[in-house]
């Protein structure tokens, strides 16, 4: 495929070019001063802006507040949690100079915020009363990244962590449960996204969990991109940190806790899920504009056409809908074309001189082939209409491209060959040592263990030993 110079390299030529290339091109981000940070351009923030605009909505219906926790957490905080500490130590930064002198104990710069949410929830829960508490917080967090990718994988990056403490082991699983299906309602309705939610099997459990449950959306190139995260802690933090409570009998009992988290690397999965060889394609929940129109007409033309097209754009907002008139006068239409192409833009409508004659304007979505007429009068009601069939086609085009790359396998031969392309249902024993051996010689992990998935029986595709799950897991390689 030929390409000008806002083009980018194919996917089926290399798609990890495509993506590096497109992510610069579409304006969504730049590179920061310090290796494996990134600056979120404004183009790529506003993404972010409307997709934590619809979490925080989620996250406070459920009955959350969100609180702000400090990003410096001591050094021994991390060690009291064993696990915990184990896990994130080769990703830590760590502040050890401060004020011109060395400090007395290192600094942590939160990597994520269970133990200093863990020790404050100690001061503030006592009683039964005091329970549940759920809070949120939306923060940066920093995990020194050696092979950065932007959005998937940076040194910083943007999210929302949810922390919570019950009473009881039943009510913090209600509680991880009820933010893993925020997180696949958010993904699929939002994002449209088809994400499989699940269990994650023990080797690939968050470091001082009892439980870890996720929602793997699968890229255009076959590989699977873990989504969002949601943990039961059981009362592991809780008595590393003291967080009790006085029972109505009296007693003094640990709390049981639950930690959860979605990322703006939500933001790569909507690339990867979505884009071609065009650009972006975007969700038009998540499009920082939804309706972009352009002016057709150079002199006395343009002066004829931009005040209707911008009054349309007006039309347009009161209905509810992002639009933004491209007056980039110095540019051809041509060229404004293929930049929204890149951009993403589901809808885009052209009104020239003929066109405002006729009382209309052309229109052209994202994935669609030619124009078609639009009257201006009718143009809000069409245009809404529009941009929900474009959501829910994306919903669509995506499942059937999962469903399409996943093969359901019995033999090695055909697992090794199935998540080259995509993802494979297999049987596992559940043995770590297994799950290493597949990683190893294919680059695949246990995914997820599908919460949706039939009760089925087998033997292990790699070792040959009993299923350990009582359904099939999903293997792929992964983000």
């Amino acid at each position: 495929m030929a390409r000008d110079e806002r083009g980018v390299t194919p996917q089926s030529e290399d798609f990890s070019a495509w993506y590096n290339e497109l992510v610069f091109k579409a304006e969504l981000v730049d590179r920061g001063p310090v290796r494996g940070t990134m600056v979120i351009r404004p183009y790529g923030y506003r993404i972010w802006e409307l997709l934590q605009a619809d979490m925080d909505r989620r996250i406070k219906e459920t009955g959350h507040v969100n609180a702000y926790f400090p990003l410096l957490i001591p050094e021994s905080y991390l060690r009291r949690e064993a696990e915990h500490v184990e896990g994130f130590a080769p990703e830590l930064a760590v502040v050890t100079h401060a004020g011109g002198k060395e400090l007395e104990e290192p600094l942590v710069v939160r990597p994520t915020s269970e133990t200093v949410i863990g020790e404050m929830m100690a001061k503030w829960i006592s009683s039964h009363r005091d329970l549940p508490m759920l809070l949120n917080q939306w923060a940066n967090v920093v995990r020194w990244e050696m092979r950065p990718r932007m959005f998937l994988r940076t040194t910083e990056f943007l999210w929302q962590e949810g922390h919570t403490a019950h009473a009881d082991e039943a009510d913090a699983m209600r509680e991880t449960l009820i933010a893993l299906d925020l997180y696949a309602k958010v993904a699929r309705e939002i994002a449209a996204m088809p994400v499989v939610a699940g269990e994650k099997t023990a080797s690939e459990r968050f470091p001082g969990a009892v439980r870890t449950y996720t929602v793997e959306g699968m890229m255009r190139d076959g590989r699977a991109l873990q989504s969002g995260t949601s943990h039961y802690l059981g009362t592991n933090f809780a008595r590393a940190f003291s967080i009790q409570y006085t029972a109505e009998s009296g007693e003094q009992q640990y709390c049981h806790t639950s930690s959860w988290g979605m990322s703006a690397r939500m933001i790569g999965g909507v690339i990867m899920t979505h884009g071609d060889d065009k650009g972006l394609v975007l969700p038009p929940l998540l499009a920082p504009y939804q309706v972009v129109i352009v002016p057709i007409g150079r002199g006395d033309q343009a002066g004829q056409v931009l005040p209707p097209a911008v009054e349309l754009a007006e039309r347009l907002s009161r209905a509810g809908i992002r639009a933004h008139v491209d007056t980039r006068a110095q540019l051809s239409p041509g060229f404004k074309f293929n930049d929204w192409e890149m951009r993403g833009v589901p809808v885009r409508l052209e009104l020239g001189p003929r066109d405002l004659a006729d009382g209309a304007a052309l229109m052209s979505t994202r994935l669609g082939e030619g124009k078609s007429p639009v009257s201006l009068d009718s143009a809000p009601a069409v245009l809404l209409a529009e941009l929900t069939a474009f959501q829910d086609l994306l919903l669509r085009r995506a499942t059937g491209f999962r469903d399409s790359q996943t093969a359901t396998v019995n033999a090695w031969e055909e697992f090794a060959e199935a998540v080259t392309t995509g993802w494979a249902l297999a049987f596992h024993c559940g043995q770590a040592q297994c799950e290493s051996d597949i990683k190893a010689a294919t680059s695949a992990t246990a995914r997820v263990i599908p919460a949706e998935g039939a009760p089925e029986q087998g033997v292990c595709v790699r070792c040959g030993l009993p299923s350990a799950y009582g359904k099939r897991l999903i293997f792929g390689r992964s983000y």
